[in-house]
C-alpha cells in the first residue's frame, strides 16, 4: 500500500513537469499546435469581421399612442351636508297641546309640528280690536270740527278787515278836522271827536287781530285733534297686530319639506321662549363640502361637473354651486360646495366622500402603468422609439390614474411608446419594435 502511494506521487510529479516545462513538446507529440499559434488562432477567430461591428437592434414591444383631450380633475376629500337644517324654537311660552311627531318622519312645508295653548290671547286680541274701532270713530268727530273752526277764522279775518277800514276813515276825518281847526273852520271839540274815533278804530283792530289769532289757534287745535285721533288708530292697529302675531306664534310649522331629526315637543310639556320644538333637515339636494388648496382653487369653477364616491361605495354626480372667496386662516384652503340630487334620500348627512371636480381639459396619453420608468436622474418618464429607430427617454407628468391605465402629459401628439423591454435599453440604443394594438 505504501509502495503504491510512492509510485502515484512520482507519476504526478512527472505529469506536472511535462505540462509546465515541456508543454510545447508535449503538444507537438499529441499533434496540437504550439501555444503561441493556438493563442494567435483563438484571437483571430474571436475578432469579428469589419462588417460585423454594428450593434444588433434590441427587440421591444411598443404602442402607437395618440394624445386625447381629457378633463383634468381636482381631487379632494370632503363630506356630505344637509342642504338646509333648522332648529325650530318657541317664540312665546305655552303648554303643548298637539301630539308629538317621531324623529325620522317626513314632514311637508307648513305642516304643524308644535301647537301651544292660546290661553287668554284671544281676549287680548278682542280688546285690541275694540280699541281700534273706538279710535277710528274719533277721527270723523275730530274732522267735523274743522268747518266750524275755519268759519271762525274767516269771520275774524272779516272783522279785522272792517276794523282796518274804519281806522283809515277815522284817520282821514281826524286829519281833515285838524286842518280845518288851524284855519278856524272847525272847533276843538270836533278835532277831539275825530281823534277819539281813530283810537277806537285802532282798539277795534287790536281786538279783531286777537279774535283772528284765537280762531286760528282753534283751527290748529282741531287739526291736532285729528292727528291725535289718527295716532290713536295707528296705536290700536299696532296692538291688534301684536295680539295677532302672538296668536300666530302659538303654532310652529315646518319651514320646508324635510325629515325630522328629533322628536317634536311632547304633549303637555311647557315651552318657554327659545325652547326647542323640533329639528328639521332637508337632504334633497344634498351638499358635498370639501376644502381645496390655494394652488388649485382657480381650477374649480361654479357650474363645473363633479363626481364623488362616498364611503359606502356609491358614486354620485353634481355641479359646483359655491367656491369660497375667503381662505380658512388656519389651513389656507377654500370651501367648495357641490349640489347633488338625492331624491331617494340614500345619502346621509356627514358621510365621507372623495370628490373629483372637472377642470379645463388637457391633451394626454393613456398608457399602461407598467410603461413608466425612471432615468438615471430619478425622473419619471417613458422610453419611446425615436425617428432614427433608437430608444429615447422622455419625462412625463402623471395626470390621472384609471383602471385601464394612467394618463400622462409631456409627450408629442403621436408617440411610439415602448411598453415591454424599456428597462433593457438606454438612450441611443437601436431597437426593433413590434407594435401591439391598444388594449392588448
Amino acid at each position: 500500500m505504501r509502495l503504491f502511494s510512492i509510485f502515484a506521487a512520482i507519476l504526478v510529479g512527472v505529469a506536472i513537469y511535462l505540462f509546465v516545462l515541456e508543454r510545447d513538446r508535449l503538444a507537438s507529440f499529441f499533434g496540437a499546435p504550439p501555444q503561441d499559434m493556438a493563442e494567435t488562432a483563438s484571437v483571430a477567430d474571436a475578432a469579428p469581421p469589419p462588417e460585423a461591428e454594428s450593434v444588433t437592434p434590441v427587440g421591444v414591444v411598443a404602442l402607437r399612442s395618440t394624445a386625447r383631450q381629457i378633463d383634468s380633475a381636482v381631487i379632494l376629500r370632503g363630506q356630505t351636508e344637509a342642504d338646509r337644517q333648522v332648529d325650530l324654537r318657541a317664540e312665546t311660552s305655552g303648554q303643548i297641546v298637539s301630539p308629538p311627531l317621531r324623529k325620522g318622519a317626513f314632514v311637508d312645508e307648513n305642516e304643524v309640528l308644535c301647537q301651544l295653548d292660546p290661553g287668554t290671547r284671544g281676549a287680548t286680541l278682542a280688546e285690541a280690536e275694540a280699541r281700534l274701532a273706538e279710535a277710528r270713530s274719533r277721527v270723523p268727530e275730530a274732522q267735523a270740527r274743522v268747518p266750524e273752526s275755519q268759519a271762525r277764522v274767516e269771520e275774524a279775518r272779516a272783522r279785522l278787515t272792517e276794523s282796518e277800514a274804519l281806522l283809515r276813515e277815522a284817520e282821514i276825518n281826524a286829519n281833515a278836522a285838524t286842518r280845518l281847526s288851524v284855519g278856524g273852520f272847525a272847533s276843538d271839540t270836533r278835532v277831539a271827536q275825530t281823534e277819539a274815533r281813530v283810537e277806537g278804530a285802532r282798539a277795534g283792530i287790536t281786538s279783531a287781530r286777537a279774535a283772528l289769532r284765537s280762531a286760528e289757534s282753534g283751527l290748529e287745535t282741531v287739526a291736532a285733534g285729528i292727528e291725535s285721533a289718527r295716532a290713536g288708530v295707528q296705536g290700536a292697529q299696532a296692538a291688534v297686530a301684536s295680539a295677532e302675531k302672538e296668536i300666530e306664534r302659538l303654532v310652529i310649522r315646518a319651514p320646508f319639506a324635510g325629515l325630522l331629526e328629533s322628536d317634536t315637543a311632547e304633549l303637555g310639556s311647557l315651552l318657554q321662549p327659545g325652547g326647542l320644538c323640533a329639528t328639521v333637515i332637508q337632504l334633497d339636494p344634498v351638499v358635498l363640502v370639501g376644502f381645496i388648496p390655494e394652488t388649485e382653487v382657480s381650477r374649480a369653477k361654479p357650474g363645473a361637473h363633479a363626481t364623488a364616491r362616498v364611503a359606502s361605495g356609491e358614486e354620485v354626480t353634481g355641479e359646483v354651486a359655491f367656491v369660497s372667496r375667503s381662505a380658512d386662516p388656519a389651513t389656507r384652503t377654500f370651501r367648495v360646495e357641490i349640489e347633488v340630487p338625492n331624491p331617494d334620500l340614500t345619502l346621509r348627512d356627514g358621510q365621507t366622500a372623495e370628490i373629483e371636480i372637472s377642470a379645463e381639459g388637457k391633451a394626454a396619453h393613456l398608457l399602461p402603468q407598467s410603461a413608466l420608468t425612471l432615468n438615471d436622474a430619478g425622473s419619471l418618464g417613458v422610453r419611446v422609439v425615436a425617428g432614427d429607430g433608437t430608444a429615447q427617454f422622455i419625462a412625463v407628468d402623471l395626470l390621472r390614474d384609471t383602471p385601464t391605465g394612467v394618463f400622462v402629459t409631456g409627450l408629442p401628439q403621436e408617440a411610439d411608446v415602448i411598453v415591454i423591454g424599456q428597462e433593457f435599453v438606454t438612450d441611443g440604443v437601436p431597437v426593433r419594435p413590434r407594435f401591439q394594438e391598444v388594449g392588448q
